[in-house]
């Protein structure tokens, strides 16, 4: 059967870090309420000349320098984002163009947090119907653009980012030693708007809004919902948390991360964590903890990885995939 294994992986940053420190000048917080409640110390933070298409061609290229490929191998561009640079046309199309790409199909898919696991579940379906042979997959945002930095309770929370990865069609026996996505499972639940949304757009207020959360709610809805679809994974597979060789959660808050794991009996020493540098970079969270995991040695061909997220809306999902 065919199989989309991860050829390589990239990452990119913003130029400037935003410590606990600098936001506890400018807003009612301290570095010690910060990281007692999410575990993160600093964040990045775009400049004006630093946007969601800038950071994802960034990321783009890194990852295709480490797959060893050239644009001219890309056959389709699936950008996972909630802030593109513009209402239309797709950020997919402009990232494109800047990578000098004239061939081929590019998108944005839009699952605020869970948009990785989406667009890499979307990018496997691609490549398992045949209509692509190789998928450039990016997850990238500017959040620091939709934050009331009036807010203490959701400014210090976010950052932005950029990370990709390239997937190829290759074969495999259809058992779960083979390399490449094994399974997924994504979920999506409307009636959780409320609890995490942006109080604007197009169609409503004609205006791009600001980031909206109550976190207690989150909290108390991500671990049911995280487990839920981790489980699925395990039974659509056979292979259990023992069997994981790492855990790369969707990087929101330690505290929920922390929770997740030890429901799921993975061991900590598998968690890949980089919530304390990053903060929550949504979409971007888990290709820029990938790439960490890969860049200082952790994550090794043949490893099997688990990946999860949850979002806004609420949606949720996860992917199991051996490196």
């Amino acid at each position: 059967m065919i199989r989309s294994v991860i050829l390589g992986s990239g990452a990119a940053k913003p130029r400037t870090v935003v410590t606990n420190a600098d936001l506890a000048a400018k807003v009612g917080t301290s570095d010690e309420w910060i990281q007692q409640r999410t575990g993160i110390q600093q964040r990045y933070i775009a400049e004006p000349d630093e946007t969601t298409a800038s950071l994802g061609e960034a990321a783009a290229r890194a990852a295709m320098d480490d797959a060893g490929v050239t644009v001219d191998d890309i056959d389709l561009i699936i950008l996972a984002t909630s802030t593109p640079n513009n209402t239309f046309p797709a950020t997919a199309v402009n990232i494109q163009n800047r990578l000098g790409m004239k061939h081929g199909a590019a998108f944005d898919l839009q699952a605020v947090c869970s948009g990785f696991v989406y667009a890499v579940t979307t990018a496997d379906t691609f490549i398992k119907s045949g209509q692509a042979k190789r998928v450039l997959v990016i997850g990238a945002e500017t959040f620091s653009r939709i934050l009331d930095w009036e807010d203490r309770t959701t400014c210090v929370l976010f950052g932005d980012g950029a990370g990709a990865v390239v997937l190829e069609a290759q074969e495999g026996v259809g058992l779960s030693n083979d390399r490449g996505v094994l399974t997924s499972h994504l979920r999506s639940d409307g009636s959780h708007r409320e609890k995490l949304y942006v109080d604007g757009g197009p169609s409503t207020t004609q205006t791009v809004g600001h980031l909206r959360m109550q976190g207690r709610e989150v909290f108390k809805h991500a671990v049911a919902m995280i487990t839920d679809v981790i489980e699925a994974a395990f039974e659509a597979t056979g292979l259990t948390a023992e069997d994981i060789d790492w855990f790369i959660p969707h990087q929101a808050n330690r505290r929920i991360i922390d929770a997740s794991a030890k429901k799921l009996k993975i061991a900590s020493d598998k968690v890949v964590l980089t919530v304390n540098q990053h903060g929550n970079t949504s979409a971007a969270s888990i290709p820029l903890a990938i790439n960490t995991a890969v860049k200082d040695g952790r994550l090794k061909e043949g490893d099997l990885v688990l990946l999860e997220a949850m979002g806004g809306g609420f949606t949720w999902g996860a992917v199991l995939v051996r490196w």
